[in-house]
């Protein structure tokens, strides 16, 4: 074995050590037709139960992770060298015990719904019940996301308990454990939180939306549209990966899914066509990353940040659109740049499908997205957004598609629930550390942290802010970073510097996305690293190169508000100009090449001439306008007069 695949395997060792989840496991026989049953029946519920059902909340979601957490300890090995071919016995008990736990709470759901908390003393069956949930739940978290989350679970557990025996800020009231059990099973203010409430509900429906409509072709539809598009431009294969990617992205929601699914076809089209394989990957995971951002679907953290500001989906959705186009104009355009100056291969046009063919074969995958859309301009709530969205891909997929078949059908809606097991399990953990903060008043004392830091300086909190989100993220899905987040600095944001809740929210959930690929835990380069049989260390550093203008983005949100449709149209204009302009300053900075190689100097006068038109000042951005105009023109004529480096050698 080489020294550099010796130095892969040891980096993705170390980094898969840090997540150190167990493996899926792909079932046969007739445990995997038991699983498949399950699974559907799972998702019949759901559906069931977020759009007819008139049970209680915190019924409905009791119910729903019970499931899940039956399911999970099936199809998910207790860690990485777990056999894939069968559970061993310890997963069937803790299985048996998740639906033991099930019919207990249904069994007593009309006694857990009339009692009130910390008033009525706990059953000795409660107790029992109760903390055999929250045991299900820390394993579950260890299986799905690692030691990561699962340490901070264990962390803030202990902080409840025994915190009271701190000095100084981090001192709170003594909590007994009937306090944290009775908050934190049997209320909605914990395990059964916000976070798993929203995965119970349209963040579910809204996987299976997009999983149905793969299973029904409309993965291969967009990329055939994306390879029509943009196949026959310079770095056809990489602008094919990034629409592709980009199309998929914005119904599945998971940047890791994304990679896998889209990136299996154009990373090895992009290595063949004379692409590196660092390169390769880090173009697959810039694009399938910013997938989460992309309206109408998102991911399913823009539901969580829903339910916890209060503000409409539709509403989060029509706020991030343009800055979600900044970010593939910014991907796009270095992609197109880093092509013409390494004079990447090209896709064979007679080898591309044409446009016109591929929408008129494929124009009923058009008709779901259409009422998708359609019903978020009419207000209708996320959960029947994806109810009528499902219920038109049905009908399209039954009537015109000879695609269909009812194996296709279960075995997509079996994926749905499989798919969401790891985030089930993540978001439940999420639950319980915002229980935690909850009673601890936790939140309160970080904003007070920040504050005592960083003083009247909201730049420096800004820039914690997106540091401390990025750490959460590492290793841990989206929902439960911004989750965390969320509860820990969002009340910074909002209540000490001013800033408005969708601003604030949308700054967090950026950065929550972005973690899924910056170093070194960057989940997506993981993803990529297996297909493209490279460094996933650095796949991730060349994606976020690649995305440079991503980790600003968030910033605009704070200091020019009308990029997310906030304010006059005239303020709007100004700050959708702006930015555009910063991103394709800073965009051609990283990548050093406009017509001809840049100088070092033009490089930096671009980066700091697109960051100055952040500022509230008009001199300042008049001058970043000034540098960028000069940068850019004296930068060109300069380098111009020199050889390219591939010329020279």
């Amino acid at each position: 074995m080489s020294a550099s695949n010796t130095t892969t395997t040891i980096l993705r060792n170390f980094g898969l050590s840090l997540i150190s989840t167990g493996p899926r496991r792909y079932l046969d026989g007739w445990l995997g037709l038991f699983v498949t049953c399950l699974s559907v029946f799972t998702a019949g519920y759901t559906v069931f139960a977020a759009t007819l059902s008139t049970w209680d909340v915190l019924a409905r979601t009791i119910v729903f992770l019970s499931l899940m957490y039956t399911l999970l300890f099936l199809l998910v090995g207790s860690g990485p060298n777990a056999r894939t071919d069968r559970p061993t016995v310890i997963d069937f008990i803790l299985s048996g015990l998740s639906f033991v736990c099930m019919i207990f709470f249904v069994l007593e759901m009309e006694e857990i719904a009339q009692r009130i908390t910390l008033f009525h003393p706990l059953p000795t069956s409660y107790w029992i019940f109760g903390y055999g949930i929250l045991l299900l739940s820390i394993e579950a978290a260890r299986r799905t996301v690692g030691p990561g989350l699962t340490s901070i679970v264990l962390l803030f557990m202990a902080y409840n308990l025994w915190g009271h025996n701190f000095e100084g800020p981090l001192r709170h009231g003594y909590i007994s454990f009937a306090h944290l059990l009775d908050v934190t099973v049997f209320t909605t203010d914990g395990l059964f939180g916000a976070p798993i409430q929203v995965t119970a509900t349209y963040a579910f429906l809204f996987v299976m939306f997009g999983t149905l409509l793969e299973r029904a072709g409309g993965g291969a539809f967009f990329f055939d549209i994306a390879a029509a598009l943009t196949g026959r431009q310079v770095g056809g294969p990489a602008k094919v990966a990034v629409t592709s990617s980009g199309l998929f992205g914005m119904l599945s929601g998971s940047p890791t899914a994304d990679v896998v699914t889209t990136g299996s076809v154009t990373i090895p089209v992009m290595r063949r066509l004379g692409y590196p394989k660092v390169l390769a990957g880090g173009i697959e995971v810039a694009a399938s990353t910013g997938g989460s951002l992309l309206p109408p679907v998102m991911g399913a953290a823009v539901f969580i940040m829903a339910e916890f500001t209060g503000i409409p989906y539709v509403s989060i959705a029509f706020a991030a659109a343009f800055s979600a186009v900044l970010y593939y104009v910014s991907v796009y355009l270095q992609v197109d740049l880093r092509s013409r100056r390494t004079g990447a291969g090209t896709l064979d046009p007679d080898s591309l499908p044409r446009a016109w063919p591929v929408l008129v074969a494929g124009w009923p995958y058009i008709i779901p997205l259409a009422v998708l859309c359609g019903t978020l301009i009419m207000h209708y709530s996320p959960t029947y957004v994806a109810l009528y969205g499902i219920l038109a891909l049905l009908i399209a997929w039954m009537c015109r598609w000879r695609t269909f078949s009812w194996s296709k059908l279960i075995s997509g809606i079996a994926q749905t629930t499989a798919s969401m097991v790891a985030v089930t399990g993540a978001c439940a953990a999420a639950g319980m550390v915002i229980g935690g903060i909850t009673m601890t008043g936790l939140a309160g004392k970080v904003s007070e942290l920040l504050v005592l830091i960083a003083g009247t300086n909201d730049l420096l909190t800004l820039l914690l802010a997106g540091a401390m989100t990025i750490l959460l993220g590492m290793g841990m899905p989206t929902p439960a970073a911004y989750a965390l987040a969320a509860a820990l600095v969002a009340p910074t944001l909002v209540g000490d510097y001013g800033y408005e809740p969708m601003q604030s929210h949308l700054f967090l959930l950026y950065f929550a996305v972005l973690s899924a690929m910056t170093p070194p835990v960057a989940v997506a380069a993981y993803a990529a690293a297996g297909i493209a049989d490279a460094n996933p260390i650095s796949i991730a550093t060349t994606a976020c190169k690649l995305a440079v203008a991503a980790f600003v983005m968030p910033f605009a949100f704070m200091y020019a508000p009308g990029i997310l449709m906030q304010g006059g149209v005239l303020e709007i204009l100004i700050d959708c100009s702006r930015c555009l302009i910063m991103v394709l300053a800073i965009s051609v900075a990283a990548e050093g090449y406009w017509r001809a190689p840049l100088r070092g100097w033009c490089r930096l006068g671009l980066a700091a001439g697109g960051l100055m038109l952040l500022a509230t000042s008009f001199w300042i951005v008049a001058v970043g306008l000034v540098l960028i105009t000069a940068s850019g023109f004296l930068g060109i004529k300069w380098s111009s007069k020199f050889p390219k480096p591939e010329e020279s050698r």
